[in-house]
């Protein structure tokens, strides 16, 4: 019932809206800080493998064995990818264009945050971007996938001929 409510309820696109915009813009100004501002992730994954030993390690072994074997001596990877990512997916958010996709990367990312034993703000985040994710295609209709989805729909779906330029009606 909550879930219906969530994917077709013209109330919950709108609360949608509200809160994927806030989500996305706070997404888009730290990538867009760590891009112009210098970004080292070196410190971070550092302290992260530093993290998994003791008595009640605060990050798992196996993703410490990541972090020192592939993250850091690739950092410079790292160094493109989390400020690219995090810009990109804010911009998505904002824009409402592939949602689900720019949501399904902040959650991967807001994983990879927690799984370093940072917790911050990405609880909070990663529990908005489950009722976006859940709401699908509602939680982008108040933004470019209106468009963008009906498109990528006849392109890639069952009828490639039919191109729908109205959203609201359906392949038949």
């Amino acid at each position: 019932m909550f879930n219906n409510w969530l994917r077709e309820n013209k109330v919950a696109m709108w609360l949608l809206t509200v809160v994927r915009v806030y989500l996305g813009y706070e997404w888009m100004t730290h990538g867009l800080e760590k891009l112009t501002g210098g970004f080292d992730a070196g410190g971070f994954i550092s302290g992260a493998i530093a993290k998994t030993g003791g008595d009640h390690p605060a990050v798992q072994g196996w993703w410490g064995s990541f972090l020192e074997a592939f993250a850091l001596p690739n950092v410079g990877l790292f160094n493109v990818l989390i400020p690219l990512g995090e810009f990109l997916v804010g911009v998505g958010l904002l824009l409402g264009t592939l949602t689900t996709l720019a949501t399904l990367m902040a959650m991967v990312m807001n994983f990879s945050f927690l799984f370093s034993g940072t917790v911050s703000t990405n609880a909070i985040y990663l529990l908005v971007e489950i009722f976006l994710i859940v709401a699908g295609a509602n939680a982008g209709r108040i933004g470019f996938d209106r468009w963008v989805l009906p498109f990528l729909r006849g392109l890639f779906g069952k009828n490639k001929d039919t191109y729908q330029t109205d959203p609201n009606r359906k392949i038949a």
